[in-house]
């Protein structure tokens, strides 16, 4: 296997990891996937930002571990969950980073989720 590169977040490329202001809930096929007010927002350069809601706020038992990673040089190793109540639409709708970057460290024992892959990805603000 060819070395992976390693880029840090930099002015070219900024990452932040901030508390969500707010509460998040994640449903699918009508259940309630996540429900959290310790969620995380990831901010990535120009990318839309992301929540990463802790796994202890995650209902695990609708969810489905899947053969399927991926490589992000500045945040590492992902691995993918399906939710199969959301049926083809929610393949492959979840990624970890099971051990994150140190620059995104915070991100560890979080879940994200493709806001197409799922119902709705609502956030009440407080």
């Amino acid at each position: 296997m060819a070395d992976r590169p390693v880029l840090y977040p930099g002015p070219d490329h900024p990452i932040t990891v901030t508390p969500t202001d707010g509460r998040v809930v994640v449903t699918v096929a009508g259940k309630v996937v996540a429900d959290t007010g310790a969620a995380l927002t990831l901010q990535e350069s120009t990318y839309p930002a992301v929540q990463y809601v802790p796994l202890a706020d995650v209902d695990t038992t609708l969810l489905e571990p899947t053969t399927t990673t991926s490589y992000c040089p500045y945040k590492g190793d992902a691995s993918y969950y399906s939710i199969p109540a959301g049926g083809e639409k929610s393949v492959d709708a979840i990624w970890e980073y099971r051990q994150p970057r140190d620059a995104v460290a915070q991100i560890k024992d979080h879940i994200a989720f493709y806001p197409n892959r799922v119902d709705s990805i609502e956030i009440t603000r407080t």
